[in-house]
């Protein structure tokens, strides 16, 4: 007999609940043979389903997929390994276990077992304690399968769930660089005796720099450019708040402007404001951000600069004659050292002269190399751009920096503010 029964221990497993393996297909085109591993696949609490041929077990297996499947090697019509072969051609959402029980013991008829998609092999006669172990082997690859399956499955959703936040998220930060965007309104302004143009280019979606033009009178305006800590949307709600504090519109909330006796509102001292921001900062905003800031109080008239640096990048002054300097005094970032002074310093800008305030985005700029643009590649670059004047001027230089990065994305917010000095007059 192919299947020898001897003296086989009490196997079944009363607790089949955890079980993978729960349908079991037989397929032999004798009926003894079937009739045999039936017997013990119940007993063993197994649902068993027979088939006499490949042909008929592959319909079977169409309508409903067996968890596992035992066939013959030798039938008429589909032979073992060719109905293995079909059957790992259906569709299905979850593994099948297939053993080909054979007489046949060569290699290569094994090998052309496993390559039809056998996962395992009997040699008849069968031991039942033998296909026992087998099936149990089977039970936990397919175990493993499913438990993969379901982590694919509960990633994919996840990711799915992710994906429909992101999606979200990314048009709320569309919408939230337009606004951001919006508060440079103008981005070229032409005063008569002076040309101021903008740039602010963030790194991301939105970003911590802010750069903007007030005008005090029809002689003075006020420049300013800032740079928050960090990066996102922190650091954007905090520019926000900032170009409220520095609005044009709102002089009785312009910390820049001094409300006087007579009812009047008369410009401070860039140094006073930028005290001031520190104090209100670190007193009234519970924020572990802070911010470096140049601000500047330009005389239309006079071509005179008086600036406040608070940590920010030292301005470029480029003189007619296309000689670049660095000037400032340094000064502490706003939000970090309460009590910390701040001091104005003067340059008078002449005809044909013109003053780049600038984040550190531009100065620290970094090629793949780590090297830095620098002050000394600033200076650099502003001589090249000599002739090119306003926007102009600031496209291109974004053209240069792009270079200097060599075509990779920039790590830092890139914003600037250029004032370009005509002669002495007024705005118009």
């Amino acid at each position: 007999m192919p299947f020898v029964s001897r003296a086989v221990p009490n196997l079944s497993d009363p607790d089949t609940s955890s079980r993978v393996i729960r349908d079991v297909l037989v397929v032999d085109d004798s009926r003894a043979q079937r009739r045999i591993f039936s017997v013990f696949l119940r007993r063993w609490g197994y649902e068993v389903r027979e088939a006499e041929s490949g042909v008929s077990a592959l319909g079977m297996c169409r309508v409903k997929p067996p968890d596992l499947v035992l066939s013959d090697w030798m039938m008429p019509g589909l032979t073992g390994p060719e109905f293995c072969r079909e059957f790992r051609q259906l569709d299905r959402e979850s593994y099948g276990y297939f053993i080909l029980l054979t007489s046949k013991s060569e290699k290569n008829d094994i090998a052309n077992g496993l390559d039809a998609g056998a996962d395992d092999f009997l040699t008849k006669p069968i031991n039942p304690a033998e296909l026992r172990a087998r099936i149990t082997a089977g039970e936990r690859i397919l175990r493993m399968e499913r438990e993969l399956t379901e982590k694919n499955r509960l990633i994919s959703a996840t990711l799915a769930e992710l994906q429909t936040l992101y999606d979200g998220l990314d048009s709320d930060l569309i919408e939230a660089r337009k606004l951001q965007q919006s508060l440079v309104r103008d981005r070229y302004h032409d005063l008569g005796p002076a040309e101021v143009s903008l740039l602010l280019k963030p790194s991301g979606h939105v970003g911590g720099d802010l750069v903007g033009m007030l005008p005090v009178n029809k002689k003075r305006v006020f420049l300013y450019g800032i740079d928050v800590s960090g990066h996102g949307v922190s650091s954007a709600l905090m520019t926000a708040r900032l170009a409220s504090y520095l609005s044009a519109s709102a002089r009785d909330q312009n910390i820049a402007f001094r409300r006087t006796e007579t009812g009047n509102y008369t410009p401070r001292h860039p140094a006073e404001t930028i005290t001031m921001l520190n104090r209100l900062i670190l007193n009234e905003m519970e924020t572990e951000l802070y911010f470096t800031m140049l601000l500047a109080d330009v005389s239309l008239d006079t071509g005179a600069v008086r600036i406040a640096q608070a940590g920010h990048p030292y301005p470029a002054l480029q003189r007619a004659c296309g000689r670049v300097e660095m000037v400032g005094s340094g000064g502490l970032p706003v939000g970090l050292v309460e009590g910390a002074s701040y001091e104005d310093f003067e340059v008078t800008l002449s005809a044909g002269d013109r003053l780049l305030i600038h984040s550190d985005g531009v100065s620290e700029c970094a090629n793949l190399e780590g090297a830095l643009l620098g002050d000394e590649g600033l200076a650099l670059m502003m001589r090249d751009l000599r002739q090119t004047h306003g926007t102009a001027f600031l496209e291109s230089m974004i053209w240069k920096l792009t270079e200097h990065a060599q075509d990779q994305d920039f790590g830092d917010d890139v914003s600037a503010v250029l004032l370009e000095f005509r002669s002495g007059g007024g705005i118009v």
